[in-house]
């Protein structure tokens, strides 16, 4: 099936916003060190501010996928991106370790809130066969934004110091005016908006063993990509004491192995299904997994971090597409993100469990990355199999048949 130009401009628009999402969240975890240094405390401290911006994302996605279930995906994307956008900003005029988590916390909300309200306008918006490239294409500007943030602090941190960081991070804001131009409303939305529709509360209570399924499956997911890359560039600073130049080359290669990885297996779910895509994609990460975490020298580093980011990022890579296909029809702007941003919530100790286990075995970051990693690998694994699939539904016509009710 032919795209029109409105879907190209929808699938660049939701990718965009992500990738730029995710480059305000990661360019904080290249400058722990320095964070700590300019507030005279110590690493995990400072970690703590990753904690709370993951503590605070499903606050994000309740508020703002709400919005657009009310009011619409388009308005609510643009909102959103100036939302994160100006917070990354005043990041950088953070004064104190306790003004910045509290601006690390707000931030936490305005992310939360952008991957569920632009999935669901893309996912709402493309044709049914093309949802797991798609869905490839959008997981992948997670990881595109990881490479960005590293291209950033490759070449401007030595000239611009930590503060400057946060200031490039008002470059997305941009993107709405790119949005506001090109991206029309999901037809799904459209039809929606028509109706009378049952609440939040009602929904989820009449879902509720799909609702628990999908946040402790998302739990295992933010382990997943989180305890493998928010510590990774501190790991090769403290434990191996790299160069700037030389932990921005190695992101660098993280990130082009999860940009693969997430094609690779968001394509793939196409033809195999969205469960079984998962359910390898995670297990590959296991052969992987010393070679990324207890190589001494950058080649093998390098090798190692690209390889499991192709299983990191190719088990998520489904996800966008497979959370938007088992969502009830009356909430898919804030049933996947929420449930996505409460796994987030639970996994948001994952930074500072990881600093701690490495303080505690005489700055060894290596066993921290590797026994979360390979936890959550194999219960990802074990779960998804239990889950529902619905590979291919077609969401404006689903969209018609929902029950209207008395309260929205």
């Amino acid at each position: 099936m032919s795209w029109t130009r409105e879907q190209v401009h929808v699938t660049l628009a939701a990718y965009l916003g992500w990738t730029l999402d995710a480059f305000d969240f990661f360019l904080m975890v290249f400058i722990l060190k320095d964070i700590a240094a300019e507030f005279g405390t110590k690493i995990p401290d400072v970690a703590f501010a990753i904690t709370l911006t993951l503590f605070m994302r499903p606050l994000g996605a309740l508020i703002f996928g709400r919005l657009a279930d009310k009011f619409g995906r388009r308005p609510t994307l643009m909102v959103n991106i100036v939302c994160y956008s100006v917070l990354e900003l005043l990041s950088g005029f953070s004064t104190s370790l306790g003004m910045l988590l509290v601006l690390r916390a707000l931030f936490g909300i305005a992310m939360g809130g952008e991957w569920g309200v632009g999935s669901a306008l893309t996912m709402e918006s493309i044709p049914p066969r093309s949802r797991g490239l798609v869905s490839g294409i959008l997981q992948a500007g997670y990881p595109s934004g990881y490479l960005l943030a590293s291209v950033v602090f490759g070449l401007l941190y030595q000239h611009i110091g930590w503060r400057g960081m946060f200031f490039v991070g008002i470059a997305p804001a941009l993107l709405v005016l790119y949005v506001r131009s090109h991206v029309p409303e999901s037809p799904a939305y459209q039809v929606m908006e028509k109706r009378e529709r049952v609440g939040l509360l009602t929904t989820i209570a009449h879902n509720w063993k799909l609702s628990v399924f999908a946040i402790v499956l998302m739990t295992c997911f933010n382990f997943f990509s989180h305890g493998s890359q928010d510590l990774y560039p501190t790991f090769l600073r403290e434990q191996h004491h790299f160069d700037p130049k030389t932990v921005s080359f190695i992101t660098i290669v993280l990130n082009i192995g999860a940009i693969c990885g997430g094609l690779l297996f968001g394509r793939v779910s196409e033809k195999i299904g969205r469960r079984r895509a998962i359910f390898i994609a995670a297990l590959l990460a296991l052969p992987f997994i010393y070679i990324w975490a207890f190589s001494t020298t950058v080649g093998m580093l390098a090798l190692g971090a690209f390889l499991m980011q192709i299983s990191v990022q190719g088990a998520w890579g489904v996800i966008p597409v497979y959370l938007n296909e088992i969502s009830p029809d009356e909430v898919r702007a804030t049933f996947p993100g929420l449930v996505y941003q409460l796994g987030n919530l639970l996994a948001s100790v994952n930074a500072v469990w990881q600093a701690k286990i490495a303080v505690a075995n005489g700055g060894n970051y290596s066993i921290a990355l590797a026994t979360i990693a390979g936890i959550v690998a194999v219960i990802i694994a074990a779960i998804i199999l239990f889950g529902p699939e619905r590979r291919g539904i077609d969401m404006t016509q689903s969209a018609k048949t929902v029950p209207g009710a008395s309260t929205v």
